[in-house]
């Protein structure tokens, strides 16, 4: 399912903090952020998109278990701009991924898998990542 870049067997546990900073290509139609427990399922997709699967500027949560994309989630703002800098701070909970956006809004995204740690991060779709930090 994954696709672009992937960092595998990697720790990203309940408590800590993931930092991702890139730049949104000038052309950029979307891109997102994967976590998950291997490179088949997806616990937290982020999904910023400029223009994309009918949506224009929006982000768009969801995961994907057993070969088949859950419910779509909708909330904050959408401060990407194409050619510029983003960042995104995911904060890991046991029940949720609380997520700042670049312009301080926020969004709230369950932990639907329950697990207390996920060992794959990928990238993928218009945009260059800069720096993937993990406290």
């Amino acid at each position: 399912m994954m696709q672009g870049m992937i960092i595998k067997n990697m720790s990203f546990k309940v408590g800590q903090t993931l930092t991702v900073v890139g730049e949104a290509k000038s052309e950029a139609s979307n891109f997102a952020v994967n976590i998950g427990p291997d490179e088949q399922d997806i616990t937290f997709h982020i999904n910023p998109r400029f223009n994309a699967h009918g949506d224009e500027n929006v982000v768009v949560c969801n995961s994907y278990q057993g070969g088949n994309w859950c419910e779509e989630h909708r909330e904050g703002g959408f401060p990407f701009q194409q050619g510029e800098e983003f960042k995104i701070i995911i904060e890991f909970t046991p029940t949720e991924f609380h997520v700042t956006l670049s312009d301080g809004s926020s969004i709230h995204f369950p932990n639907r898998m329950g697990a207390e740690k996920y060992s794959v991060i990928s990238f993928d779709g218009d945009a260059r990542i800069r720096s993937v930090e993990i406290k």
